[in-house]
């Protein structure tokens, strides 16, 4: 069985990517994975900090590359869509170029698959078909304005959101899940198509996905089983993991993207 090496890019303060991540794509019947992260300084969510973190990936992007990994995942959602519409293309565009040069995978060995939290969100609501949402996020208000507006630039209607206000970043990785649940229960969900119930890596989600499918009748996906999504489908591997919710159910290709308004 091949084991497949998975970079992480992940702020500095962040506990929860290198725990959900592994943790579902362990539950894969035919893949075997290993997990190889690099960190960018970052304790506030804040905009001044989000921009800082970002200015340190090339170093991130450079220590994984030694690894030889598969695929690289840019773990941070909010750091990308707070740098407005479509920056996850850009970023990961970037990415794959520092990868391409002499220095990297460009003579011999293959270039990994390059993929963002961002990214893998906006992947994983259109591979459900999704196109009217609800999402809860841990951020402050603006910031939280900001992911939603990103979404609604990609084609995704957001009829209702939570913002949990929660501006330290190791204080979101120690959220409660039922916090979390009662303000998804605070959310109107009449004719939404599937509920985000984690908008960011660092916020813990895995616990929750079953039991909001059962409770609120539509699909549930978080950051991270999103990611866990594109990860798989970007390696050519099926993307069914059990107990992940109906994004990762079947291990069906995603459908036709949706057309962005941006």
């Amino acid at each position: 069985m091949t084991t497949h090496r998975i970079g992480l890019i992940v702020p500095s303060s962040n506990v929860t990517v290198e725990t959900e991540v592994p943790a579902l794509l362990a539950r894969h019947a035919s893949a075997r994975f290993s997990f190889h992260s690099s960190r960018m300084r970052m304790a506030q969510v804040s905009p001044e900090e989000l921009r800082a973190m970002n200015a340190q990936r090339e170093r991130c992007v450079a220590e994984l590359a030694d690894a030889r990994v598969d695929a690289l995942l840019y773990a941070c959602l909010v750091a990308v869509m707070a740098q407005g519409p479509g920056e996850h293309r850009r970023t990961e565009a970037a990415l794959t170029g520092q990868l391409a040069g002499p220095a990297h995978f460009g003579s011999t060995a293959q270039a990994p698959a390059v993929l963002s939290s961002a990214g893998a969100l906006v992947e994983g609501l259109q591979a459900l078909g999704a196109r009217r949402i609800a999402l809860v996020t841990p951020y402050l208000r603006p910031l939280a304005e900001q992911v939603v507006g990103y979404l609604e630039a990609e084609g995704f209607e957001v009829a209702d959101w939570a913002a949990l206000e929660v501006g330290d970043n190791t204080a979101v990785g120690c959220i409660p899940g039922e916090e979390v649940m009662a303000a998804a229960r605070g959310l109107d969900l009449a004719g939404v198509d599937a509920l985000v119930i984690s908008a960011c890596v660092q916020m813990p989600s895995l616990d929750l996905i079953g039991p909001a499918e059962q409770e609120f009748g539509l699909p549930v996906l978080s950051a991270a089983t999103a990611g866990a999504y594109a990860l798989l489908r970007h390696l050519g591997l099926p993307p069914a993991l059990p107990g992940a919710g109906q994004l990762l159910a079947t291990g069906s290709a995603a459908r036709p993207p949706l057309q962005s308004r941006s």
